[in-house]
């Protein structure tokens, strides 16, 4: 059977589940204890609380909860630890929360209620991802070109890092460096969906949902000058996008 011990080698990857309804909290803890370090929270405070002493691989949040809702921590969560992955939990008929939390930096979202074995396999593929970028950046040739001029911004590959104008880190999530790798290689061509969801190796990404659009909006507000009118991450109306390099 297939398991993370081939991705990891060191210790368990950490989770953290945040639900205020205590029976999802235990069965989330009897369901993944077995192949994860499971951390629960009730609460956004208590999730905080539990990142400020280990920070989890991946979080996975319920968007709807009393006080502070699971979008504002998520979005706490990229600004502060941009390495974890999130996947939000929304009902099923509130396509506005998914698409709310995309924008914010989730990495996916699974409709209440939902089957453990799916969110399982979500949850694989998220952590699955940020350890396959971890192999590949340890691979990548020291004479390869590594490093790209994107408008004021660098993008470092070995890193997996996007640097701003004044050498300050900006937060990125893991999908969408897999985005701005693949334009960055793929320069000044124009790419439809379907061909970056192969580049990219995300054939879960929906080409229906919009969820690429969304993280090209967001990557804008991180490149360009002004994101409303973008001059470096180009749409062709009708055929895709197209990144363009000197």
């Amino acid at each position: 059977m297939d398991t993370l011990k081939d991705l990891i080698m060191t210790e368990l990857p950490k989770i953290l589940f945040v639900d205020d309804e205590q029976d999802l909290r235990d069965i989330a803890l009897e369901y993944f204890g077995i192949q994860y370090k499971v951390m629960t929270a009730e609460s956004a405070e208590a999730a905080r609380k539990v990142f400020q002493m280990t920070p989890p691989n991946v979080a996975i949040l319920d968007v709807r909860m009393p006080g502070e809702d699971g979008l504002s921590l998520a979005r706490w969560i990229r600004e502060n630890y941009p390495q974890t992955g999130i996947v939000m939990l929304t009902t099923a008929a509130e396509v506005v929360d998914r698409i709310i939390g995309l924008e914010l930096g989730a990495d996916d979202y699974i409709a209440k209620p939902f089957d453990l074995r799916e969110l399982a396999a979500r949850v694989k593929s998220v952590l699955r991802r940020a350890f396959t970028k971890t192999e590949a950046v340890q691979q990548t040739a020291l004479d390869k070109p590594h490093r790209f001029r994107i408008g004021q911004c660098d993008l470092d590959l070995r890193e997996h890092s996007l640097y701003g104008q004044d050498g300050a880190e900006i937060a990125i999530t893991s999908m969408e460096f897999d985005l701005l790798k693949v334009f960055v290689e793929h320069p000044n061509k124009v790419m439809n969906r379907d061909q970056i969801m192969a580049l990219a190796c995300h054939r879960d990404w929906d080409v229906y949902d919009r969820s690429i659009d969304l993280r090209v909006m967001r990557l804008r507000r991180k490149i360009e000058v002004d994101p409303d009118k973008p001059e470096i991450l180009k749409t062709v109306r009708g055929a895709g996008y197209m990144l363009l390099l000197p």
